[in-house]
């Protein structure tokens, strides 16, 4: 079994010594994403639902990178730093999915890098 690396240039890079996602034995491990604009580096941050977009949409771009799509997601974790957006992003995150949702817990924390109100990360399998 070989561990790969996964990366996608429409995501933005990695802010520390992580990678976007590791592929092992058909299992993808994607690390969390915020809402931050690979192109402009700009954290979109104008509301929760466009936040919570973008991140989702961060996510595609790498999961995309592995052959997989939100189809393959089996977990994901929710961080946000104030549960009462939890229904905004609760509704924006369910637009992804069609049916058979993944296993999920939400979490609030104190802080998230660059300052994001939500980061996500997900599991998925090919």
């Amino acid at each position: 079994m070989e561990k790969k690396i996964i990366t996608s240039s429409d995501a933005p890079a990695p802010i520390g010594p992580y990678s976007h996602g590791v592929l092992y034995n058909r299992v993808l491990y994607t690390s969390g994403q915020v809402a931050k604009d690979a192109k402009t580096g700009e954290m979109i941050q104008s509301d929760i639902k466009s936040e919570t977009h973008k991140v989702m949409e961060n996510l595609a771009f790498i999961l995309k990178s592995a052959g997989m799509d939100f189809k393959n997601v089996v977990k994901t974790t929710i961080y946000c730093t104030d549960l009462s957006n939890f229904a905004a992003i609760n509704e924006v995150y369910g637009s992804y999915f069609s049916s058979d949702f993944p296993a999920r817990e939400t979490v609030q924390v104190v802080k998230l890098p660059l300052n994001a109100n939500v980061e996500i990360s997900v599991i998925a399998v090919n």
